[in-house]
């Protein structure tokens, strides 16, 4: 399922086949602000339900009749998981009719096919190296829910908050938006390759804040040694990435959000320098990297674009809660409440 994941689902071709619904759902919630006016928002519920969407229009094609139920399982589905399986697996069962029903009429062009038709098709030509179930194609689809979602909207509110937290950084990234796009009225993916700050901004979000503090299990190959400790051969092993992000023998001044650290470094996203993993490495690398990074980029480049950001009632900057709620992603333990004001890209 990893292969197929990687070689159908979630690879650059597939990812750049769904910037118009990352275009669509970004700009909705930018008209939606700022028809809103210049009013106190939860930043946080804005941003998880705008990605939630774009999640759904990719896995499974639009804005299905049933997607708001369907949202409101997913976020029970973790403290509930048994009790709501039943639900979860019917509304599932639902969607794969209908795109079963569009299949046999024509159905759609390869090269718009959501997650969904992709799964379906490989389900029907056969081929595979093992048989894929309607069990595996709701798997993949409930994994793409939830990760996708999580992990990018938990990402911009921790840029967010940082943001707001360090004016410096702020006005320095905004500056580079205003400057690089010269007054557009807005902002489009091929925009972003010249934002240089932005990526910066990015990274070091991910050091001090990666949505999974703890990466995925390893299992030791050999006897080794770490910090002292004998490793037996087959112990499984997890990663506390958050801690190594914030290392003082890896990172000067770890606990300060400084983007620049990255400006002359070689570190990306890809796990060639450990002390930089934010999406594991090797064979076991997130395979959703380049899809989250895409919906990271856009939003927050537009978020930052369109509006200049206070925060409420006088509140003053140091009085921000820091505090982490660590459940299935390391996210803020309350929401994010800012007010937006529209910039006049003119």
């Amino acid at each position: 399922m990893r292969k197929i994941c990687i070689l159908e689902l979630l690879g650059a071709k597939k990812v750049r086949s769904f910037e118009s619904i990352r275009d669509q759902e970004s700009w909705r919630l930018v008209e939606c602000m700022v028809n809103e006016g210049k009013v106190t928002v939860n930043l946080t519920k804005k941003i998880y339900a705008t990605i939630n969407v774009i999640a759904t229009r990719v896995s499974v094609g639009s804005r299905c009749k049933d997607h708001g139920m369907l949202v409101e399982l997913i976020e029970q589905v973790v403290g509930k998981l048994m009790k709501l399986r039943g639900k979860i697996d019917k509304m599932l069962d639902s969607i794969i009719s209908n795109h079963q029903e569009c299949r046999a009429g024509g159905g759609r062009a390869e090269q718009n096919e959501d997650l969904l038709d992709v799964l379906l098709r490989l389900k029907d030509d056969g081929g595979l190296e093992f048989p894929l179930t309607y069990d595996n194609i709701k798997a993949v689809i409930m994994d793409m829910f939830a990760a996708s979602t999580d992990t990018a909207s938990v990402i911009i509110e921790w840029a967010m908050f940082e943001l707001m937290l360090n004016p410096r950084v702020m006005h320095k990234l905004q500056g580079e938006l205003r400057w690089v796009l010269k007054g557009k009225k807005k902002v489009y993916e091929s925009d972003i390759k010249d934002l240089d700050y932005l990526r910066l901004v990015i990274k070091e979000t991910l050091r001090l804040h990666p949505p999974l503090p703890l990466l995925v299990p390893r299992e030791c190959r050999e006897k080794c040694e770490i910090g002292g400790y004998d490793i037996p051969v087959n112990t499984k092993v997890i990663i506390n990435f958050w801690k190594i992000g914030r290392d003082p023998d890896f990172w000067n001044n770890p606990e300060s959000f400084i983007p620049e650290r990255f400006s002359e470094s070689l570190i990306d996203f890809k796990g060639t320098h450990f002390e930089y993993i934010p999406f594991g490495v090797g064979r076991r690398i997130c395979p959703g990297l380049t899809m989250g990074l895409a919906n990271v980029e856009l939003l927050l480049t537009r978020l930052l674009y369109h509006f200049n950001w206070e925060l409420p009632n006088g509140v003053n900057p140091e009085n921000l809660d820091r505090s982490e709620s660590f459940g299935a992603t390391l996210k803020r333990k309350h929401d994010l409440y800012l007010v937006p004001s529209a910039y006049n890209t003119n």
